[in-house]
Formats: C-alpha cells, structure tokens, sequence
C-alpha cells in the first residue's frame, strides 16, 4: 500500500503561482506513473498531469505551458508547480500513482484562484 500526503495548496489572485507537492511513502521510481487530478464542485475529476518514471509527461491543454510537473530529487517527492492562475484553476487537487500493485491517491489539497 502506497501513501501519497499533499501540501501546497492555498488561496492566490489570479496570475499567481503555486507550487504543490506529494510525498510518497515508497520511492517513485517504484510508480510507474504519478501525477495530478483535480475536481471542481459539481464537476468530475479530471487529468491535470501525468509524469512516467522515465520522465515522460502529459498535459491537460488548458495548463500546457501553464503547469509543470516534476519528480523531486528526494526519491518519493512529486511536484507540481503552477503559474499563471485562473479561476477555472480552482478545485481539489489529488496526487496520483500507478504501479502493478495498484492504484493510489491522496487526500486532496484545495487550490482557490480569485479574479
């Protein structure tokens, strides 16, 4: 069982930036494929990023160029920073992780941008 703990939320103004950050509790090298979703109310969760393990990325198009996401230099860290905010940036955002022994997510961190 893997444990995957974010921080970084918070409130910022638009065309802020923030940084989230989930740590694991196994070396993401183990997790073939880790990343970001996120889920505004009343709306279903949806890709936001997605990092292979060997440094292959994906974006959804409304946060290409926007978003970037990295594994850390500590062996179980993953990172996502955002820049350039928008409102419609606004939700919960959840840590992902995929190995062959499943599926995994964190508890989620709330992102608010105000215009």
């Amino acid at each position: 069982q893997v444990q995957l703990v974010e921080s970084g939320g918070g409130s910022v103004q638009t065309g802020g930036s923030l940084r989230l950050s989930c740590e694991a509790s196994s070396p993401t090298s183990s997790l073939h494929i880790m990343g970001w979703f996120r889920q505004a109310p009343g709306k279903q969760r949806g890709m936001v990023a997605l990092i292979s393990n060997v440094g292959s990325t994906n974006y959804e198009n409304s946060v290409e160029g926007r978003f970037t996401i990295s594994r850390g230099n500590a062996q179980n860290t993953l990172y996502l920073q955002m820049n350039s905010l928008r409102p419609e940036d606004t939700a919960v955002y959840y840590c992902y992780a995929w190995s062959p022994s499943g599926t995994f997510w964190g508890q989620g961190t709330q992102v608010t941008v105000s215009s």
